[in-house]
């Protein structure tokens, strides 16, 4: 019993003093430079800045398809890159760019909207990107009168 408890302590003496290799001496400078570059750019993100975040289309006819475009620039200090874009319903058609946008660059997003609905109708488009706050909204409008003839309902 007094072997084996011997022959535990001397291995673990043995392996204790045999790791004295001092860790910082194995880390690449080269590393520690590229990693201090890169926490310093984690907080550098690009920005959506667009000349209008909602349009309205006034009033038009049912079924009558229209579009906008919302122009944009990325005034961060990143490249900005749309990840996706999806609209409220499936009357509303956004289409992005799926190229970078370099910082000072400008970009758009084309919103296609084929009228349906009727009054007063509001659709959002729900923009991803690799911006902080990850997503932007945009916002379309229109009044929507009924086609001839459908506005009057037949009573009986």
């Amino acid at each position: 019993m007094k072997n084996s408890i011997l022959v535990v302590a001397v291995m673990a003496l043995f392996a204790f003093t045999s790791c004295k290799k001092n860790a910082a001496d194995s880390v690449n400078e080269t590393n520690v430079t590229a990693a201090a570059d890169r926490d310093a750019k984690a907080g550098e993100y690009p920005v959506m800045q667009f000349e209008e975040k909602q349009y309205d289309f006034g009033e038009l006819t049912q079924g009558t398809p229209v579009e906008h475009i919302f122009k944009f620039t990325n005034t961060g200090k990143s490249n900005l890159v749309i990840v996706d874009a999806k609209s409220s319903c499936g009357c509303t058609v956004p289409t992005y760019t799926d190229k970078p946008v370099a910082p000072g660059e400008s970009g758009e997003l084309l919103v296609k909207f084929n009228g349906s609905g009727k009054n007063q109708v509001s659709k959002t488009v729900t923009i991803t990107a690799n911006t902080e706050a990850g997503k932007e909204t945009l916002l379309i409008k229109a009044f929507v009168n009924p086609k001839e003839g459908a506005a009057a309902g037949a009573t009986k």
